[in-house]
């Protein structure tokens, strides 16, 4: 029986938490652009700490100028945002470390950006991290592992297509 469903089963490509801390469903997040999905699908952590990591072996497709966010294309092709916060664009990148650039090829667990999460909450905005698939369309399958407190060895999507 193994034989036949490794033969005729779809491969799954694994994703792990961005930060340390609960993750939750995307319809959490206090923002239409996110909770909506308009975006794409995916989670949210309501982070511990400000490091974000690789979820996965990747490329860098865009690190913001401001370090808030950052795109990633998976080796498996999957496209990826992570948010740092809600509407921290306007914080200039006063509160954020870059540690990769564009172009960079990343392993997963590899350090993106260091975040100082109570100067974005002294600031008045939330600290809550969406990571989204924004290519979502392309997988028929899409799991997601919320409502636990995760690090970046914990896995909270899994796609197929």
């Amino acid at each position: 029986m193994g034989f036949f469903k490794k033969l005729f089963s779809k491969p799954v490509d694994s994703y792990c938490a961005p930060m340390a801390g609960k993750a939750v469903e995307l319809t959490e997040v206090p923002d239409p652009t996110f909770a909506e999905g308009m975006l794409g699908k995916g989670i949210a952590i309501q982070p511990v700490d400000g490091k974000v990591y690789a979820p996965c072996d990747a490329t860098v497709d865009m690190m913001f100028t401001t370090g808030h966010a950052v795109s990633l294309v998976s080796d498996a092709g999957a496209e990826i945002l992570i948010h740092v916060g809600l509407e921290t664009v306007s914080l200039e990148g006063k509160p954020f470390t870059v540690h990769a650039a564009n172009g960079d090829k990343v392993k997963k667990g590899q350090l993106l950006i260091e975040a100082d999460l109570e100067a974005i909450k002294e600031a008045g905005l939330p600290i809550i991290t969406p990571m989204v698939i924004c290519n979502t369309d392309d997988y028929p399958t899409f799991n997601t592992i919320t409502g636990k407190d995760v690090t970046n060895a914990d896995v909270v999507i899994e796609l197929a297509k």
